[in-house]
């Protein structure tokens, strides 16, 4: 993971493989590991499906849900990111396409 700092990037941390985008000099333990999942699940699809799918995803979840906030929590690559990102250790045991048992509105090995 290579860290570069923009200071007038939008949100606070962004994933662009093989870095990561901060905005502060000192990002939290927490940012960066839930930006190393993000580079873990480009590095698993390509770079470019990953945010073609990323895209395609946002839009379909902007329909359901109506609100940019709530579309982009609920795209299955940020909720695997936040579901885990206080765990800093996960990305180490992660299982490989772990996102997609984010795809669906259910939790992850919830019921039905």
């Amino acid at each position: 993971m290579i860290i570069v700092r923009v200071p007038f990037l939008w949100v606070s941390g962004m994933a662009l493989f093989p870095f990561v985008l901060v905005r502060t000099k000192r990002p939290d333990a927490v940012l960066l590991h839930h930006e190393r999942i993000h580079l873990r699940q480009q590095l698993e699809l390509g770079i470019l499906p990953f945010y073609v799918w990323y895209l395609l995803e946002y839009l379909i979840r902007r329909w359901q849900y109506r609100e940019h906030y709530d579309a982009y929590r609920n795209i299955s690559f940020e909720r695997e990111a936040f579901d885990n990102e206080h765990d800093l250790t996960y990305w180490k045991t992660r299982k490989w396409y772990g996102f997609l048992a984010y795809r669906t509105d259910k939790p992850p090995g919830g019921a039905i």
